[in-house]
């Protein structure tokens, strides 16, 4: 089997919270197509139809990414954890089973910054909140906290539309179902997210056998069906303003407002998605505000529209509300 190996470097900012990145991945434990240790992310997925890994490796003093061909460079420091003050590097290995094409090595740039959780930077919402006394408590306590990201747009989607309505392990057990049935196993063994011609050739009952609800796979292959198509891209227009694909996601049978602004934050790293349909956020506005029960979809978006054009951040720190207290 021809391989092909490519490299990237990526600088990480100071006050890097590398566990986040961890704990994100780390989310299906059967560790089907991510392996993580407290070291290393692996990951697979398909580009372009070729079965590719990525490693992300946390090493010392730098961030710093390979590609076959480049010379690797010192790349800035960057901090592994919520406060520890040493600096760090990540030493980031792509291994294809076949060659890639242009195309697909752009997209593995993309799908490294994703991980990394690069996209948004932290620090106008940390400013932002300064002096506010609700919020800003909260976001000083945790002041490196990033939104990490779906590999692709694609992924972060048809997770978005996996977990409607359901409770995470169920949502992770039925996306390990589609990673199966969908996505092929790199030669190193992981196997690799689907990409939307690999959904488009499923049968509905291939999902509903692995516990889909019919509506769930009908939007997941009507979705895919669409982008194989071509009557619907995920691509940005050079903008980079998102209103575009996000009305035309609205126009999906299956897909509304929460499923799309969670698909616009993990999928493309928009900093403005209002997640006051999302039961989690309602339930940290809730103790945030110290009341018995939680606020309604219209009072929690009234809330967070305080937050434009911040509003994922702002999503951000209140999800992060509900775990363990931040580290010292």
């Amino acid at each position: 089997m021809t391989r092909a190996a490519c490299v990237t470097e990526i600088a990480l900012p100071p006050d890097y919270r590398w566990q986040d990145v961890l704990d994100f991945h780390r989310r299906d434990t059967a560790g089907v197509a991510e392996q993580v240790t407290p070291e290393l992310i692996r990951k697979g997925v398909l580009l372009d139809g070729v079965p590719v890994e990525l490693t992300i490796r946390i090493v010392t003093d730098e961030a710093q990414c390979q590609r076959a061909g480049s010379v690797p460079a010192r790349t800035g420091a960057a901090r592994p954890g919520a406060a520890r003050p040493g600096a760090a590097r990540t030493l980031c290995g792509v291994q294809a089973d076949a060659p890639l094409s242009a195309a697909a090595r752009t997209q593995i740039e993309a799908a490294l910054r994703n991980m990394l959780g690069l996209r948004i930077d932290p620090r106008p919402f940390l400013a932002f909140t300064e002096a506010d006394p609700l919020m800003g408590p909260l976001v000083r306590s945790r002041p490196g906290l990033r939104i990490v990201q779906s590999a692709s747009p694609f992924e972060a989607l048809t997770w978005a539309i996996i977990g409607q309505q359901i409770n995470l392990p169920f949502a992770i057990a039925l996306r390990r179902g589609l990673i199966m049935q969908a996505g092929r196993q790199h030669s190193a063994g992981l196997w690799c997210y689907p990409e939307a011609a690999d959904v488009a050739r499923l049968a509905p009952d291939a999902l509903t056998g692995q516990k889909f609800s019919r509506a769930k796979a009908d939007t997941l292959l009507r979705l895919a069906r669409l982008i194989e198509q071509g009557q619907l891209s995920l691509a940005l227009p050079a903008s980079g303003e998102v209103e575009t694909v996000a009305a035309a996601l609205l126009a999906i049978k299956g897909i509304g407002p929460w499923t799309v602004n969670y698909a616009l934050l993990r999928g493309y790293g928009y900093a403005d998605c209002s997640l006051h349909g999302d039961v989690a956020i309602r339930g940290a506005l809730q103790g945030l505000l110290g009341e018995q029960d939680k606020p309604d979809m219209v009072r929690t978006e009234a809330f967070l529209a305080r937050y434009k054009p911040h509003r994922s951040m702002a999503a951000a720190h209140l999800w992060a509300s509900l775990q363990a207290p931040a580290r010292s």
